[in-house]
């Protein structure tokens, strides 16, 4: 740690770290999504499906994210648990064009929601409803209503539409979840 960095942390201007965990079933978009928020010399070209998790970066205006990219693989969904603690914000993808896996999209999150280490918790969780390029997508609207988003009662929660290949709809969402983080550490 440098002299900078020192007197960074001692004015109170260091950025607050971050735990986030990116969750949701394969071939959703997640890493696509985490890999265009990192600045565009740190961007991969090309994102293969992940094994396990990985671990990336990017830092905001106020904030840096740790953010654990875990696998949406059926095999590998049994380790989110193991994360949960760790966590202070969720990124929750849906692959808005897969109507065939909403079910189990939706399982999953009930799962997640009803785990001891996020049940009693006031954990923001960002929806992206992605691929909303594609043509029989459906609308951030109707994903809300296929996982009953409404019925989230004890955390603040917010859906986004998005189109990871292009980038949409992620700065929104960043910036309401730097929001709620911002809030809650308050």
């Amino acid at each position: 740690m440098g002299l900078f960095d020192k007197l960074a942390g001692w004015l109170g201007l260091k950025k607050k770290e971050v735990n986030v965990l990116c969750l949701g079933l394969d071939n959703s978009g997640k890493t696509t999504i985490i890999n265009k928020l990192k600045p565009s010399n740190a961007q991969t070209q090309d994102i293969v499906p992940t094994i396990g998790f990985n671990i990336e970066k990017f830092k905001t205006s106020s904030l840096s994210f740790t953010v654990f990219d875990m696998s949406g693989q059926g095999r590998y969904r049994n380790l989110w648990e193991h994360y949960y603690k760790e966590g202070q914000a969720i990124i929750f993808v849906i692959d808005s064009a897969d109507k065939l896996r909403m079910v189990v999209a939706k399982e999953e999150l009930d799962t997640l929601l009803n785990h001891p280490d996020v049940k009693h918790r006031r954990v923001p969780i960002l929806f992206f409803a992605n691929k909303m390029d594609v043509r029989e997508a459906l609308s951030s609207v109707k994903v809300s209503q296929l996982l009953c988003l409404e019925n989230i009662k004890d955390k603040p929660w917010h859906i986004c539409a998005s189109d990871a290949l292009r980038g949409e709809g992620l700065q929104e969402g960043v910036d309401w979840l730097q929001d709620q983080i911002r809030t809650l550490r308050t």
